[in-house]
């Protein structure tokens, strides 16, 4: 039922050519981002900061793209978050550094703490 229902929407979407927005070009695995992302309380809204490095991107076909953010919180514990890459809860996704990486998905990061998680800085110079 939701899955016919999710792709009957899918394909409104894909004959109406809505422009969705997103940040796809931008955004890279290894990257290192902080996401606006919009939470709900109650009769309350505000925007929660989510600060990691991107692990894996789903692309995906039209609206259900999504990518996945690792980060470390508090006691040395991490926290993976994936978000629809095309929701309207996300306000932004500032991308603050890319790394330089070699892999599609970065799961061998799990595995890995400390300076032995760190990712080398890819520097793009603008001409």
């Amino acid at each position: 039922m939701s899955n016919d229902l999710l792709r009957s929407v899918e394909e409104q979407q894909q004959k109406e050519d809505i422009g969705l927005v997103s940040d796809l070009d931008s955004l890279r695995v290894g990257d290192d981002v902080q996401v606006h992302f919009r939470i709900v309380e109650g009769n309350q809204e505000r925007i929660q900061l989510v600060r990691g490095t991107v692990m894996r991107i789903r692309r995906g076909a039209g609206a259900n793209a999504s990518f996945t953010v690792r980060r470390i919180a508090s006691h040395g514990v991490g926290v993976e978050r994936t978000f629809p890459l095309h929701s309207p809860r996300i306000e932004k996704i500032e991308v603050r550094r890319h790394s330089h990486v070699r892999r599609a998905k970065l799961y061998f990061l799990r595995g890995r703490q400390g300076k032995a998680a760190r990712l080398k800085e890819k520097r793009i110079f603008p001409e």
